[in-house]
């Protein structure tokens, strides 16, 4: 990053609102560039140059003669000031110059600020230098390529001669520990200078009040890495002499654009600009390239802005991409991404919940579930590591709708069932990631977490704990069973399969010995007292499209409609949903300005013995085959107000990202 440093000569009024017009693009790019290295920032085009030497020398030469040929004889000495122009380096490479104009930055309050400051610096600083002061600083100045080689794209952009009021200046220290441990920022220090109000010296014009210093959103919204490697729990479960294939997996819901923009209200907290999406999109990459997971799971992905610009960011990271975007009219969608040199791709199976002609499942959420096999490093060729399934979804928002959220997550239960399976009737170790919205310890999240759910009866609102509708006159109930057979899938939460694999030996016996069996004189005689029903007792088992009863296992026609829903995954939270240090709960969204933690990663888990009680209380686990070894921690609801909530100019989302690592045991062949 550059800062060049350009001297205007005060002319009368015309020259003067020049001057200032600059003045105002150059405090709105610093304080724009302070957050985004993208090529575009809002309205803001981006100009592709390379200031050289002579460049800059002409430039100026240029801006004197003009002064001074349009300056009156009689006008007294000039007034000269100063204008911090700063050149960044686009995060993905090159430098980048941002051009606007005054009218496009009037609704900016940082650039009030710098502004403001400046006109101040301009009128202290008249007569105070000669017009060659100019050219002695430009020379001063380092080139564009001695700035650049020494630049990183987690540095700040530091100001030259002097601090714009309320505007940061940034010192960033680049720390050799685990990058785990740093803020995703990697800032550690930031100075405000308070100002006040400037002198307007243009009459007729827009003034703009001073917002108070920026917050130091760095400081308010550090998370710390948990490391739970180190617990006695999973010392005792993996000896020193048990490698792991460690691996990071991070779910993030990184609000969709087209959803900001039909959704205002729900953002008159934020300033327009951090809502843009060329400002919001490095901030987003920057955070994901800074936790560098393994496995990525992305909800409300827009798709045009997957397709143009974050699955080719992606692939430069060394992803493989997969993308599924909602049925119907919605443009957003799941993503899940893997490192490539990490993990191979097994199977694929994307998830459409919607279903015509079912009102249970008549939205248009989607999931993705992943078989994944890691990829060993070079030595280990005689050890083996188990497959990996993972599931991305984003389950219906409606909070009075939990018929359909219960039958979403059985349809993604079924489908993770079929792909997790090994031939042996075990399973691969899960992983499911998403936004749910669903609270901790509401009935949906206990039928995940508990592997069963009694919602019979059970008012429909009830289901996901968001909001309380209890007052209301009438409120949908659930009733048995919560879907048709049609759909098969079973209350286990399995899909049906009516035919049986063909048995080997099936055609040990020939045509003809088998007919001499299909008469039997006991089971064509009809019992005396049977009651004769048309439709019931007069006609014979497997006629007229009924089914016989050995055509179904005998654990789906126990389960069928039994108002209990159960599945066999063994599925447990990574995070504990509160924060004993501060005594408050987690939060991941702040809806309203309302805090709730709605966004989770299951893993699986081996359950304790006796840990469920007949299912009235919350199941316990412990780490199995998968090993849960750190997680990123959240934050309070009472924290992110401090920041102004979610999204602001730290946080580009309005909700917080969930990271764990994880090992999975390596065994010998």
């Amino acid at each position: 990053m550059i800062g060049v440093v350009l001297c205007y000569v005060l002319l009368p009024a015309a020259r003067l609102l020049r001057a200032l017009r600059d003045a105002f693009f150059t405090c709105g790019k610093n304080v724009l560039l302070e957050k985004s290295a993208s090529t575009q920032i809002g309205v803001f085009a981006v100009t592709r140059r390379r200031s050289v030497p002579e460049e800059q020398e002409a430039l100026l030469q240029q801006w004197l003669e003009e002064g001074a040929g349009n300056s009156p004889a009689s006008e007294s000495a000039p007034e000269v000031g100063k204008v911090s122009v700063t050149f960044t380096r686009d995060w993905l490479g090159g430098s980048e110059l941002l051009m606007t104009s005054l009218s496009d930055l009037n609704l900016a309050p940082e650039v009030t600020q710098c502004a403001g400051q400046q006109v101040v610096e301009l009128r202290a600083l008249a007569s105070s230098e000669p017009q060659d002061h100019a050219v002695t600083e430009l020379a001063k100045l380092p080139t564009e390529e001695t700035a650049v080689a020494g630049s990183a794209p987690w540095k700040a952009v530091p100001q030259t001669g002097y601090q714009v009021a309320g505007c940061a200046t940034i010192d960033v220290e680049l720390m050799n520990e685990d990058p785990a441990v740093l803020a995703w920022s990697s800032v550690h220090d930031i100075e405000t200078v308070p100002t006040e109000p400037p002198v307007w010296p243009i009459q007729d014009t827009v003034q703009f009040c001073p917002l108070p210093t920026e917050v130091p959103y760095h400081d308010i919204l550090w998370r710390d890495w948990e490391d739970l490697s180190v617990q006695p729990c999973v010392l005792e479960q993996v000896s020193e002499n048990t490698p792991l294939f460690e691996f990071r997996v991070m779910s993030y819901n990184i609000l969709a654009q087209d959803l900001v923009d039909q959704s205002h209200d729900l953002y008159l907290h934020c300033h327009p600009d951090i809502l843009n999406w060329n400002y919001r999109l490095p901030n987003l990459l920057q955070e994901i390239q800074h936790w560098d997971p393994d496995v990525l799971c992305l909800q409300e992905v827009q798709e045009n802005h997957y397709l143009e610009q974050l699955e080719p960011t992606f692939k430069e990271m060394g992803f493989a991409c997969f993308y599924k975007r909602r049925t119907g009219t919605k443009t957003d969608g799941c993503a899940v991404c893997y490192k490539h040199n990490r993990f191979q791709l097994i199977s694929l199976s994307p998830v459409e919940y919607f279903r015509p002609g079912l009102d249970v499942l008549n939205r248009d959420n989607v999931a993705l579930v992943l078989l994944l096999q890691p990829l060993l490093p070079e030595g280990l060729d005689l050890k083996t590591v188990s497959p990996l399934c993972v599931a991305n979804t984003h389950v219906l928002f409606n909070p009075r709708r939990g018929d359909i959220k219960l039958a979403q997550m059985a349809l993604l239960l079924a489908e993770i069932d079929k792909i997790a399976k090994t031939t042996e009737g075990s399973y691969y170790p899960v992983i499911l990631c998403g936004d749910l919205n669903s609270v901790p310890y509401s009935p949906l999240y206990k039928f995940i977490h508990n592997g069963e759910l009694s919602y019979h009866g059970m008012p429909a609102w009830k289901v996901s704990g968001q909001e309380d509708f209890s007052q209301q006159l009438y409120s949908r109930k659930l009733l048995a069973p919560l879907w048709p057979s049609s759909l098969g899938v079973t209350d286990n939460c399995q899909y049906v399969t009516l035919r049986q694999p063909k048995k080997q030996d099936r055609r040990k016996y020939s045509r003809d010995f088998l007919l001499q069996f299909r008469f039997c004189c006991v089971a064509c005689e009809r019992p005396p007292h049977l009651v004769l029903l048309e439709g019931v007792t007069d006609a014979k088992p497997g006629i007229n499209g009924r089914f016989l009863a050995c055509d179904f296992p005998s654990s789906i026609l126990m389960n069928m409609s039994s108002g209990i829903i159960r599945h066999g995954l063994n599925l447990t939270s990574v995070y504990s949903h509160f924060l004993p240090q501060k005594g408050r709960p987690e939060v991941t969204t702040m809806p309203m300005g309302l805090g709730a933690t709605v966004d989770y990663i299951f893993y699986t888990a081996e359950p304790v013995e006796n840990g469920n009680r007949g299912g009235k209380c919350r199941r316990l686990y412990r780490d199995g085959a998968l090993k849960l070894l750190g997680r990123l921690s959240l934050l309070s609801e009472d924290v992110l107000l401090l920041a102004n909530g979610l999204p602001n100019p730290f946080c580009s989302s309005d909700h917080l990202c969930l990271l764990a690592s994880f090992g999975l045991e390596i065994s010998s062949l």
